[in-house]
């Protein structure tokens, strides 16, 4: 049985894919999935955390994908792959719970298994270029180390 992450990945990127397809409410959604599929309490929070996040984030998040992704605007792109990358960057620039990396292998894993024989290749390109983005910007430093 796959690990909790996995399963709330799964039940995540398939509400975001419902919201995007028929703007149904992403929690409606979210809790239907939970009892049709009697999901255990933690993938449940773990899923709805990551909906949530991309809810709320979703206008920052889809600018990246356009910025890193300019030759495939967003309205043209494939709507597993664009929930998927949503998913993704939302672990990476938001969450910070799982380690980019694992974030990113996990997105590629789900584009191998609900897009097309395409999907993982792009998926993964478009990741690593935001995530090579995000570790050149500067940390800014804590109050108390600045003189």
């Amino acid at each position: 049985m796959p690990g909790i992450r996995r399963q709330a990945r799964v039940v995540a990127l398939q509400t975001l894919y419902e919201f995007d397809t028929t703007q149904h409410s992403p929690s409606e959604v979210l809790q239907r999935h939970a009892e049709e599929r009697n999901l255990h309490s933690r993938v449940k929070e773990y899923a709805s955390e990551l909906v949530l996040g991309v809810y709320n984030h979703l206008a920052e998040i889809d600018a990246h994908i356009q910025s890193a992704a300019r030759e495939w605007p967003l309205q043209q792109m494939a709507r597993i792959d664009k929930n998927i990358l949503r998913l993704a960057i939302y672990e990476i620039l938001f969450n910070n719970t799982v380690p980019a990396k694992a974030a990113i292998n996990e997105a590629v894993e789900l584009a191998k298994t609900f897009g097309s024989e395409t999907s993982g290749r792009f998926v993964n390109g478009v990741l690593g270029t935001i995530f090579n983005r995000a570790q050149q910007q500067p940390i800014p430093k804590a109050e108390s180390e600045v003189k």
